[in-house]
């Protein structure tokens, strides 16, 4: 019997959208299941999309109020129109997720609304719609970890996803968790007026993070007006009158305290969507976190069924599950792929933004590699002093006696960007003196990477 498709891609967001459609320019017949109406998984509806909208709009607001007059720009005092960014939001969404459909019709691609269940590891059930697959990739992404101190009810309690829909602008606002996603969004609350605090169960933010990246980070912040309380955990959430109390020991020497907030955001970790899929029913194998385990091709114990993006182990990031579904395509149309996972740039998209790749010197200590370390500051950048975004620095790791780079870690200006210079860099195995030998033009905040290279070089 011949197989409805050639692949069947549950889930389309990041990873299985681009999946689905690079294996269709290869020649397969590909379809695409999700559960919700709009493609885009998380990333598109509720995840980096909306966040980095709401990010840009509280950043234009901050240089408007803060910059402008500086400039000799003169306009009456801004307001923020909370419906209306939120109208702007939806719009963003709403042209991302029109614009994957176009490409599902364009690479004829077949796209099936409705909750994939796996049968068997040929066949999968949607509703009452039986379809076969000679292959499957499972690309459900994540949702928010739960927390057991509180339910989201969405309104005073959320997590991300109702962060980004809240009806109004939360005088007092608590997060809990100091990673990435609880970061972007209480800089986001910070600069349109929202008192925020953080709370976090560790001494430092980002965990992960370059740790001299992650105190001038802290720094930055605090200087922006936002609260941390640290080696702190949260053990009770309740609300009265509208008011959302806030318990929490501190870890340090055992104080109870309670603080209130309008709204509370639980920013504690996402974990693997698998929900429903029946992954149980077939036995395909997972770790304790609920991670699916797969091999360095990326198959499950089941040679034909793949796992791609955050159900797999690995960052939880859309351009590492973007990868991944191509490799995965490109290996089922007979072509050779290669994944380098020391080479996936991470970035926090604050304002100024923070963005790493490689190794950080810890890892490198631990490792016992011997390197050497080239810094440069924004404050020495022209370009970043007439913005007004001078703070921070670029950092650049490599081998003290090959010249190798084996890391960099940036926090200033479009450090989400000129991450991938040094990224490029490192993929053709370059050292330190090719950045610096390779002219840039100036003024630009790119010529900061040049200067850390340089460095390197004393």
């Amino acid at each position: 019997m011949i197989p409805d498709f050639d692949l069947v891609v549950i889930g389309s967001g990041p990873g299985g959208y681009v999946c689905a459609i690079k294996a269709a320019q290869l020649g397969l017949k590909v379809a695409c299941i999700e559960g919700q109406k709009s493609p885009g998984g998380t990333c598109l509806n509720v995840g980096c999309i909306p966040s980095k909208a709401l990010l840009h709009a509280s950043e234009a607001y901050h240089e408007s109020t803060q910059n402008f007059s500086k400039m000799g720009i003169e306009i009456e005092t801004p307001k923020v129109n909370w419906s209306q960014m939120l109208k702007y939001k939806n719009e963003m969404i709403a042209q991302n997720t029109q614009g994957i459909e176009l490409l599902f019709k364009k690479n004829k691609i077949k796209h099936i609304v409705g909750w994939a269940k796996i049968i068997s590891p040929t066949s999968i059930k949607v509703g009452k719609q039986l379809i076969s697959a000679s292959n499957i990739v499972i690309a459900t992404g994540s949702k928010p970890s739960p927390f057991t101190g509180a339910t989201p009810d969405g309104k005073i309690i959320v997590d991300s996803t109702g962060a980004l829909n809240l009806q109004e602008i939360p005088k007092k606002l608590i997060v809990i968790g100091g990673g990435v996603i609880g970061l972007e969004m209480s800089s986001v609350f910070n600069r349109i007026g929202t008192e925020v605090t953080v709370i976090e169960y560790l001494d430092h933010i980002a965990v992960g993070m370059d740790k001299e990246i992650s105190k001038s980070f802290l720094r930055i912040l605090k200087k922006q007006g936002m609260n941390f309380i640290f080696n702190s955990a949260v053990n009770n959430i309740k609300v009265k009158d509208n008011i959302a109390l806030i318990d929490y020991l501190s870890r340090s020497n055992s104080t109870k305290s309670t603080l209130s907030a309008n709204v509370v955001l639980i920013a504690t970790g996402r974990r693997p969507f698998t929900d429903g899929l029946g992954l149980e029913d077939i036995n395909v194998a997972t770790n304790n976190t609920g991670q699916i385990i797969v091999n360095e091709k990326l198959q499950t114990n089941h040679p034909n069924i793949f796992a791609i993006g955050d159900v797999t182990t690995g960052p939880m990031l859309a351009h590492k599950a973007e990868d991944e579904g191509i490799a995965v395509a490109e290996q089922l149309a007979g072509q050779e792929s290669l994944l380098n996972y020391n080479l996936v740039p991470s970035v926090i998209y604050t304002s100024p933004e923070v963005s790493s790749v490689g190794k950080t010197e810890q890892e490198l200590k631990d490792e016992q590699i011997e390197f050497k370390v080239g810094k440069f500051s924004f404050m020495g950048n022209g370009r970043a002093k007439v913005n007004f975004s001078s703070d921070g620095f670029v950092k650049i790791l490599a081998d003290k006696k090959s010249d190798k780079i084996l890391g960099a870690h940036i926090i200033g200006p479009g450090a989400g960007d000129i991450i991938h210079e040094i990224c490029v860099a490192m993929e053709f195995g370059a050292s330190t003196e090719d950045i610096a030998r390779t002219c840039h033009a100036h003024p630009t905040v790119s010529e900061a990477v040049r200067e850390a290279a340089l460095a390197c070089l004393d």
